[in-house]
């Protein structure tokens, strides 16, 4: 797992050990601003061709001098030193950036379309209160937006600060508008905190974080063309925007799901925290939506197909172990469809599952040379039955078939098809499984911040 650090750097944690790698993969504590709580380093991408090329992608906030917040998203370029995986920091290629006009509502997400392998980036409307610039509306700046761009190209050779190339089905780019910003793929969004694409179908789903009277999630199915208007400043939630808002612009988009920002009661918050589809080993919610809300607390689901009528608060599923959860800031996801919820306090939670894998005698959710050890030592020792595979009281030779049949099998992967893995930036983390009984286990994320 890659967790990143609002303070700016990102560290590689073994999910199995519950240790971190003892060298920081990236540290860009000097070039991040914080001087909000809504500013830092927030997203992080990786290429599609991570593997082979080392690139990955950054989303953060910079403060070029006095008056002058910004954007950033960089490139860098990681690779294997001494055995762990770091990045250069030497290797960084700014893709673009944008001025501030506060310094809240900085959006910060990015990822790439498991479809399209295009990069998107989530803007928010650049902060204050009632979007007083109408950012939101404007197609001339990047604020307030879902922009769409190429990492592979380069449609800019004379600007060493703008490295990527506009992609020609982008729904503004042959409009022959002057004004209008080619990179943007949809508008009308105020702060929107976490999105995501399902690792199945490659919608996308993002949290938008309302003003005072609605909070909102929005959705855009994967074969859309762009130009969705989801409403912001004029609409908030599917409601007018008190004080300055107004009727449904013509291309409008309503969110799929929307609730009170009053902070009461079961599906009441005051500051969505986007989330994912599942799509891990449990079949039982597999496809379920998951998200939340930070202020109060609040965990939950709902089926993408009837998001009003299948909406449940998870947290009585969770046991009494949920109050380990502080205040939840984002969701994250791993190559095996597996979602974590990450809270201020720098703990990591996962949403566990009590799926059972022939084999797995470690209970990793793989079979693999680690199962193999358990075997052995459960074959030599007469009162070990760690290794009992086939249940018949006994370890043995029998058990280790059932390992080498078994052997490169993972939990989930039927549901994965050959999705690519999207990682997901996370501070911290909580483990509940399915949605009847849960158990929570936390892992620390000890660091000075």
């Amino acid at each position: 797992m890659f967790v990143v650090e609002q303070s700016g750097a990102i560290r590689i944690f073994d999910r199995q050990t519950g240790t971190k790698q003892s060298t920081t993969f990236l540290d860009i504590t000097g070039q991040v601003k914080r001087g909000h709580n809504e500013e830092g380093l927030l997203g992080l991408a990786f290429h599609p061709d991570f593997q082979t090329n080392g690139k990955f992608y950054v989303n953060y906030t910079h403060d070029p001098g006095p008056g002058r917040d910004r954007t950033r998203v960089d490139e860098y370029t990681a690779s294997l030193q001494d055995g762990e995986l770091v990045a250069n920091a030497t290797s960084r290629v700014p893709i673009l950036s944008f001025a501030q006009d506060f310094d809240n509502h900085n959006g910060g997400w990015l990822g790439f379309s498991p479809n399209d392998g295009m990069l998107y980036i989530s803007t928010g409307d650049g902060g204050s209160g009632n979007d007083p610039n109408n950012r939101g509306q404007s197609l001339n700046t990047r604020l307030g937006k879902m922009l769409r761009i190429d990492v592979d190209g380069d449609d800019f050779p004379a600007d060493s600060a703008e490295n990527y190339a506009i992609p020609p089905d982008n729904p503004f780019a042959s409009d022959g508008e002057v004004d209008t910003l080619d990179e943007i793929w949809a508008y009308g969004l105020r702060n929107p905190w976490r999105a995501s694409f399902d690792r199945v179908t490659g919608d996308l789903w993002i949290g938008d974080v309302g003003q005072g009277a609605r909070e909102e999630i929005d959705f855009q199915r994967a074969d859309s063309a762009g130009s969705e208007n989801y409403g912001w400043r004029l609409r908030e939630g599917d409601i007018q925007t008190p004080s300055v808002g107004g009727p449904e612009p013509s291309d409008y988009v309503a969110p799929v799901y929307d609730y009170v920002s009053d902070g009461q009661g079961e599906f009441g918050g005051n500051s969505v925290v986007g989330g994912y589809v599942y799509r891990g080993p449990d079949p039982e919610v597999n496809g379920r939506y998951f998200f939340g809300d930070s202020f109060p607390r609040q965990l939950w689901s709902f089926d993408p197909a009837s998001p009003d009528s299948t909406v449940e608060n998870i947290e009585s599923t969770l046991g009494s172990n949920v109050s380990q959860i502080g205040v939840p800031t984002s969701f994250g996801e791993d190559l095996y469809g597996n979602l974590y919820i990450v809270d201020r306090d720098g703990d990591i939670f996962r949403i566990d599952t009590d799926s059972t894998l022939p084999g797995d005698y470690n209970g990793d959710r793989m079979v693999n040379e680690l199962d193999y050890d358990v075997w052995n030592q459960s074959f030599a020792s007469i009162n070990s039955l760690a290794a009992d595979g086939n249940g018949d009281g006994t370890v043995d030779i029998a058990d280790y078939v059932v390992w080498r049949n078994h052997l490169g099998s993972e939990i989930g992967m039927d549901e994965l098809s050959g999705a690519t893995e999207i990682p997901e930036p996370s501070t911290v983390a909580v483990l509940f499984s399915s949605l009847v009984v849960g158990s929570l286990v936390r892992r620390r994320h000890a660091s000075s911040r």
